[in-house]
């Protein structure tokens, strides 16, 4: 079924999707300060790496599911979808600097030493950062759609890294349900993409 908004209900429903991203992190500070969480730090630092998680679910659905629907709008959410991703992430990475260490880089080189997963974590972090810095108008006619283009194929490293930092997490757990559920969504998104710029080659 062809969906096309006109404008002001395109409007709407990006201004909808705003609001709606803004929600977790509103639970997540409502659930603090009115004291119901019995381990408000690890509630904080999994909700906000969960979220990160999502968002760049959400982020690399966008350009299959505007083939698949032919609702070319859904491209106009995309840049906005990725902003939430980087800030969420950014979140994730000061609660761990600022709730869970206060700043102490020796203790927190020293946990990174400990659990490597939070290594693997910050090398997805620092690569979604020039994401992030190039995500505006300007910036694309700055560097050129091609070199653009080719910076923001780093998300294509940035989700193995994202699933490998969670799989890490879980396995001091055994429990890899999660990780294998968003592995496997991250993995289909990729190889449609996969799929599609094959057949385009061919098609040349």
């Amino acid at each position: 079924m062809t969906f096309n908004p006109t404008a002001r209900q395109a409007g709407l429903i990006k201004a909808a999707v705003f609001v709606l991203a803004l929600v977790p992190l509103l639970r997540m500070v409502y659930l603090t300060v009115t004291g119901q969480l019995v381990e408000p730090l690890e509630f904080i630092t999994r909700g906000t790496g969960d979220w990160t998680l999502y968002f760049l679910c959400f982020t690399l659905a966008v350009t299959p599911l505007r083939r698949l629907t032919k609702w070319n709008w859904l491209i106009k959410l995309r840049r906005m979808l990725g902003l939430y991703m980087f800030f969420y992430g950014f979140l994730h990475f000061m609660t761990f600097l600022w709730f869970d260490h206060f700043f102490d880089f020796t203790e927190m080189w020293k946990d990174v030493l400990k659990r490597p997963f939070i290594t693997v974590g910050f090398i997805a972090f620092v690569l979604l950062i020039p994401l992030a810095v190039t995500s505006t108008n300007a910036m694309v006619k700055r560097l050129g759609g091609k070199r653009w283009q080719w910076l923001h194929r780093l998300i294509y490293v940035i989700a193995p890294l994202a699933i490998l930092h969670f799989w890490w997490m879980k396995a001091g757990k055994h429990n890899f349900t999660e990780p294998i559920i968003y592995g496997t969504i991250l993995g289909v998104l990729l190889l449609m993409r996969v799929y599609w710029a094959r057949a385009k080659a061919k098609a040349a």
